[in-house]
């Protein structure tokens, strides 16, 4: 059995440009995290006592949270770690009464399609062309970031 660390989530109250680097780790486009950086709220994310990354969450509409950016440093992946931020942040956004959380990523990012299906959430939409509009182009895995694949989770 894996042993999963003590994780906590840490509310961002000021300067939130600190925690840039990890957002860039979820979205290449230092222009567009710039545009919403200082939206919504935004949690860093520690393991034990050492920073392992950030989540920023977003007021998408009445009851329905986003979850814009999520980041976890790389020698934390594959632990556990996304999956149980992914899940306090449910429990606390269902006692505040949000009904529903929702995330997007490009066609071309395998690896979080499979992660937000893992950790409850079901497809939903895709928004044609949703990153022709960043600065330059995505490539991940050979594939070019055209589309936005949209997943929501019910709480």
């Amino acid at each position: 059995m894996q042993n999963i660390p003590k994780v906590t989530l840490e509310e961002v109250q000021v300067d939130r440009s600190r925690f840039l680097d990890y957002l860039l780790i979820a979205d290449e486009s230092e222009k567009v995290v710039k545009d919403y950086i200082n939206d919504g709220e935004m949690f860093s994310i520690h393991v034990e006592n050492d920073l392992a990354g950030v989540v920023l969450f977003t007021y998408h509409a009445e009851h329905v949270m986003e979850l814009k950016n999520i980041a976890v440093a790389q020698k934390y992946r594959g632990k556990g770690i996304g999956k149980l931020v992914i899940n306090n942040a449910c429990q606390l956004y269902q006692g505040k009464g949000i009904k529903k959380l929702i995330v997007g990523t490009a066609n071309s990012s395998i690896g979080n399609i499979t992660f937000y299906q893992k950790v409850g959430f079901r497809m939903v939409e895709i928004r044609k062309d949703f990153f022709k509009s960043y600065p330059e182009p995505i490539y991940e895995n050979g594939i070019r970031a055209l589309d936005m694949v949209m997943f929501e989770r019910v709480l």
